[in-house]
This record gives structure tokens, sequence and C-alpha cells, in this order.
């Protein structure tokens, strides 16, 4: 279906891919890994012919269709199931024909035979079923596209492709709108994809759940290996521990040939001998072995003040906006040692009740009470737009802490992995990771002995997002956590507080407890 050989591409002279190769043919559900930079989605777009390589083959067997997910989001009066319809080109155009020759018998058999084998007649109940399970109920599947948020209408882009059903789905990071249940609704849709799909993905327990191959791209290079990630990670794990062995062998090899060339080099019946192992020396191999790459740095400072005992209290809250009541007689009490995850449908209230939490959300009936040393950091994705893009990071740092001295802004920017002269960046030159990074910079600068934490993992590959769970570890406050990232939430949270139908409630079980729960009521 899909063949890259020896393809290369460089921007500004800066190689990304080289030498990449890859076959896909028959049903394969492959997942594509990598650091943030590593040309993950500077690949999709050679395949999908939006940039042309430098160099090398690319060959898609005709007739084969190769779709992703658009960027431009969808909006005006057209509802989400009527985009959903009007993707499938080729059934809007057949429906056409068959208004223009109702008197054409022969020629309506024809296009009939074509719309039965396109499984036309069921497109609508398939839009329906693709847009309910990414949460569109039968009353939002109709309403016009510019009445939702951008999330929700990237769930309908995200939809169409889906509806679509390409023999080749190009997927990148197609969760970073979803919550939990949505995901898990994806996850068993691309399980019983009948085609082939890439997956792009940071989310391990997502991956492990969807894919049977992983490729990785690493050094410009792209490397297949069989099964989910867990599998790959050993098999990588072992590809290291063995490149280590052999160097290790290479180099008591050159040691042992280096001390002949010190023994004898100078003396004139074994200088032959010696210059001859200096060239074997010389073209002596060594495997690469990756080193730890110490820009996924997490490290927290502990809060100004540990607080042991409850921390925040809230009784018979109302919350909302405007007339709109979201959440309503809700109480409850915040530990300083908490650890809690916020889970729900989009919609219901998460972000409101974290909203309330950090202090930027007034109850609008009820009583909140915080302890006089509490201090708030709140990780949410329009900090990404407060930043200047025009500053650097030390600038920027500064003038949040304008009397701070030069070693205490360079040690706290240290504390996220910027040092040395990574700190004059420009805020504008960063990657999506580094900025997460700048924003948990800038929101830890007063040492906050609350985290509320509303999807941190959005911008954060998977080797940045082990490093934040390490370092969330060893936070000594308390944590509300929101995403939908199921091994994120296993590893950081130890309870669950459900957010429906205007209420919170703690769950008694674990997050695959609660998951298996919404799947198996989804399914009946």
């Amino acid at each position: 279906m899909l063949t890259l050989q020896n393809v290369s591409y460089s921007v500004a002279g800066k190689l990304i891919l080289d030498g990449v190769d890859l076959h896909l043919s028959g049903r394969q559900h492959v997942g594509l890994v990598g650091r943030n930079g590593s040309g993950k989605s500077t690949l999709f777009k050679i395949i999908l012919n939006e940039l042309e390589s430098d160099g090398g083959k690319i060959q898609a067997e005709r007739g084969k269709r190769i779709l992703s997910v658009k960027q431009e989001t969808p909006d005006g009066n057209m509802s989400p199931r009527e985009f959903l319809l009007s993707q499938d080109a080729e059934r809007e155009e057949l429906l056409r024909k068959l208004e223009e020759n109702a008197d054409n018998p022969e020629l309506l058999a024809e296009i009939y035979d074509r719309l039965i084998s396109i499984k036309a007649f069921e497109a609508e109940s398939r839009a329906a079923v693709v847009l309910k399970g990414l949460g569109f109920d039968e009353e939002a599947q109709n309403r016009p596209l510019s009445s939702f948020s951008g999330g929700f209408r990237m769930r309908v882009a995200l939809g169409a492709i889906l509806f679509q059903e390409p023999d080749l789905l190009l997927l990148d990071e197609p969760t970073n709108h979803l919550d939990l249940e949505t995901s898990d609704w994806l996850k068993d849709f691309l399980n019983e994809y009948p085609k082939s799909f890439i997956l792009i993905s940071h989310d391990r327990d997502f991956l492990n759940d969807t894919v049977d191959a992983i490729l990785h791209l690493k050094n410009k290079k792209l490397t297949r290996y069989g099964g989910n990630f867990d599998a790959f990670l050993d098999g990588y794990a072992l590809k290291q521990k063995n490149a280590e062995d052999y160097n290790a062998k290479m180099e008591a090899k050159r040691k042992h040939m280096m001390e002949f060339v010190d023994r004898f080099r100078f003396k004139a019946t074994k200088a032959k001998q010696a210059q001859s192992r200096l060239k074997a020396i010389e073209k002596l191999k060594f495997l690469p072995v990756d080193q730890d790459d110490p820009t996924v740095a997490f490290n927290f400072p502990d809060p100004t003040a540990v607080l042991s005992s409850n921390i925040l209290t809230y009784d018979k809250i109302s919350l909302g906006y405007d007339d709109k009541v979201v959440l309503k007689n809700v109480s409850g009490t915040i530990m300083g040692d908490d650890r809690i995850a916020l889970v729900g449908s989009n919609g219901n209230g998460k972000t409101t009740f974290a909203k309330f939490l950090a202090g930027e959300l007034r109850q609008k009936k009820g009583t909140r009470e915080a302890n006089g040393k509490l201090k708030v950091g709140f990780y949410k994705q329009d900090l990404f737009e407060k930043l200047d893009v025009s500053k650097t990071l030390y600038d920027f740092i500064r003038d949040i802490i304008p009397n701070a001295a030069d070693k205490q802004i360079r040690s706290h920017l240290g504390r996220f992995g910027f040092s040395g002269e990574t700190v004059f960046q420009l805020i504008g030159k960063l990657s999506g990771g580094e900025r997460a990074r700048l924003v948990f910079a800038t929101l830890t600068i007063e040492a906050p002995n609350l985290l509320i934490l509303d999807e941190p993992t959005n911008h954060l590959d998977i080797e940045m997002r082990e490093s934040l769970i390490s370092s969330l570890a060893s936070y000594k406050g308390a944590i509300i956590l929101i995403t939908h990232d199921r091994h994120f939430l296993n590893r950081v949270a130890n309870s669950i507080f459900v957010v429906a139908n205007g209420s919170i409630e703690q769950y008694a079980g674990d997050v695959d407890q609660y998951e298996k729960q919404v799947a198996a009521g989804r399914r009946r």
C-alpha cells in the first residue's frame, strides 16, 4: 500500500530525515514514536504530499486513500452530522447523479450498485455512531458547528476522517482534545479498524492498547519493532545493552592494540606492526548508545509551607457562568497530601471546579475557606497564549521576579532543563514541549503547596511525561489532576473524583476499574 525508500528531508540546511525506509501492506496498526522535534509530523506531511522530500522514493498503491485530520477546524451553519456526510465526496456525487438520472433505469441500476458497494445507505447511521462516540448526543449532532468550542470542532474534524474509513489513516495525537471517556471509545474504534493506520501518540497506555508494531524515529532514522509500546521498550533496551556490550569489547580490543603500539612504535623491528595496529584501531567502529537528555527535566521546588491538614474546605457550593449553573451543592475538603484525579466527560465541569479551587472563579452559592498559607500553582492551556514570544526565557522570568538575583533566575530555569545560553532563547522559537516546561517554571516560582494541573501532558513527549511523573512523585504538596492519559493518572493520582450530572462524587475503585465501568456502560 505504501513504500518509502531512502527518503531524506532537510530544512534550512538542517537534516531532519536521513535515509528513511518504510513498507506498509495489508492491515497494519502502527505507532510512530520519538522525541518532540524528531520529525514525526514532517514524515506524515511527506506521505500526504504536503512536503516534497529531498531524495528517495515514495510510492502509494493506486486507488488507495490516505487521509489525516485537516488542520482547519470546521465551522459555519452546517451541523456535525451534515459535515461528516459532506466529506464522502463519492457518495455526494452519486446521490446527485441519482436525482439527475431518474428517467434512466440502466444508469440508475449502476448508481445503486455503486452506492450499495460503498455502504452509502449506512452513512447516516455510521456518522451518528462516530459522533456519539466522540461525545455528541443527538441534539448536539444537529447543532450548527459555529455553536461549539474549538476543542469540540476538532473532534468533528477527527470524526470526519474516521467516518471516511481510508485505507491508511494518519493520526497525529488524536487524543489531545478528548477526555478519558472519549479516548476509551477511540481506543475501541481503532482496535476494530478494518484497514491500516499510523498513530503518533505520547500516551503509553493508548499505544499499548491499539498498535501491534512501533516505528521509532530517532537520530533521523526510522526503526521498526514488533509488538506494542511495552514490547518496543524491551526491544530498545536490549538493543542498547547489546550496543554497550559490543562497545566494551571494542574498547578492550582498542586498549590491547594501543598497548602494543605504545610499547613498540619506536623500535625499528616492530614499527611496521605498530603502524598496522594503529590503522586497525582507526577502523574500529563503535555503536551509538543513547545518553540521558537533560532537556526533559522537571524539578519542582519544595513548598514554602508544607501543610499536613486540610488546606481548602468548600461547603454547598454552586458554580457556573452568568445564568448557567454547572455544579451545585458540592461540599468537600482538600488535604495537604491529596493526589486527586478529576474525571468525567468534557463539559461536565472539571475545569470549572479547578478554577474554583485555584481561586479564579467565585462560587454562586456556598462557602470556600482556604488555609492562610495556601499557595496555588495552576497549569492550564491558556497560559501558552500569555507567553510573550518576543522575550527571552531569562527576561520573562525576571519580569515575574524583578528583584531576584541572576543566580536565582538561572537556578529556577535550570530546574526545568534550561541552562547555559539556552536561557537567552526567544520564547517564540521554543517547541511546544519547551513552552510547557517554561509554563511550569513560571507557576512554581513561589513554591506552591497545591498544584492544579489541567491537561499538563498535551505538549509533552513520552520521556518528558515520565520526567514529570517522577518529579510529581517527590513533590510534597497536594495535586489536583485533569488528564486523558491513563498511564499518567495511574502513576500520579491515588483517588478519583467523578464530575458528572452537576455534582462531584468520589469513586471507590482505581482508574482501570473506572475505565472498564465507562466502557461497559457505553457498550450497553
